[in-house]
């Protein structure tokens, strides 16, 4: 019993270090101060420079969330120990205490990386503000789409080229994200579109290049939400890199000609929370409609929204 009531002062000690600082942005992650370009005059210097800090915003965010989680699981697995002892020991009472604080703590971790996320989004937003360069006027706005081949998950081999003369829509997609989850479980978005213009020569690809995932995790997700679209295997992240897929979801769409028609959010509508001055649009279903009438895509570039893709490092 005395190895139980140590080691559980211990993981108090522990949940409380931990627990102080969550939620926690050091005052050079919060979007806003910016320095000033030496010769503001040039709207695209200053547009670069923006860019340029906006990314480093972005990826010190990043560092927090993977700080976090890292944190919270050598949390969880400590507390999990104490639990395990607690129960052999018979000690009922310990074992109910950790139990509370494992729930309290995953609460607690959910709600601060849902605020980290949160804070990603907000500088994803801020790039509308941005003004864009326009050094490549005259050209055409799409590029041809990267080839690729990978294996679902589901065990089947899926290459780009097999759906030559095709539309194809590319999902990025991470089961673990709230953004990806909303989208299946609050609403059926991506599962009802990918209905919608299944026979309309559309074809549905959802990608996961989140370098923990399992094949578990993704079969599981596919079954229950009856996916018509089977999921693929880039845990190496090559595709997504190729792509530039950022955001869960950033979604893609590959014209007849494999050219890339679309890029960016599924909607303008993150969460549901609908940007203020706008109707509710899905971009993607509005740019599929247009190819399908014969039309350009009359908004072929959105800023996604979501969490950020959860790569292997380089």
């Amino acid at each position: 019993m005395n190895r139980t009531v140590i080691s559980l002062g211990i993981s108090y000690m522990m949940l409380a270090l931990a627990s102080a600082g969550l939620g926690q942005t050091p005052a050079q992650e919060r979007p806003g101060r910016r320095p000033n370009p030496a010769n503001a005059t040039a709207a695209d210097a200053t547009g670069a420079e923006q860019a340029i800090t906006q990314r480093q915003q972005h990826q010190r965010l990043q560092q927090q969330i993977d700080e976090l989680k890292a944190a919270h699981q050598d949390l969880i697995a400590q507390l999990r120990a104490v639990h395990q002892t607690a129960v052999k020991e018979k000690a009922a009472e310990t074992a109910a205490q950790v139990e509370a604080l494992i729930g309290k703590r995953q609460e607690a971790f959910q709600n601060a990386l849902v605020k980290l996320e949160q804070q990603q989004l907000q500088l994803q937003r801020a790039g509308r503000e941005r003004p864009q360069r326009t050094g490549n006027a005259g050209q055409p706005r799409g590029k041809r789409a990267p080839e690729f081949e990978m294996s679902s998950f589901d065990g089947r081999t899926i290459k780009l080229s097999d759906y030559k003369g095709r539309i194809v829509v590319l999902e990025w997609v991470n089961p673990e994200c709230p953004f990806s989850r909303y989208h299946y479980e609050t609403l059926h978005t991506m599962a009802d579109l990918a209905t919608k213009h299944r026979d309309k020569k559309v074809v549905w690809l959802a990608v996961n290049s989140t370098s923990h995932t399992t094949v578990e995790a993704n079969r599981d997700f596919a079954k229950k939400h009856k996916l018509p679209y089977p999921i693929l295997d880039d845990r190496s992240g090559q595709v997504g890199r190729k792509y530039g897929a950022r955001t869960t979801p950033h979604m893609f769409i590959i014209d007849t000609d494999g050219v890339i028609a679309y890029e960016g959010a599924i909607d303008n509508a993150p969460l549901g929370k609908q940007e203020a001055g706008a109707g509710p649009v899905n971009h993607v279903d509005k740019a599929l409609t247009e190819l399908l009438a014969g039309q350009k895509v009359s908004m072929p570039n959105t800023p996604p929204y979501g969490c950020t893709v959860k790569y292997a490092q380089p």
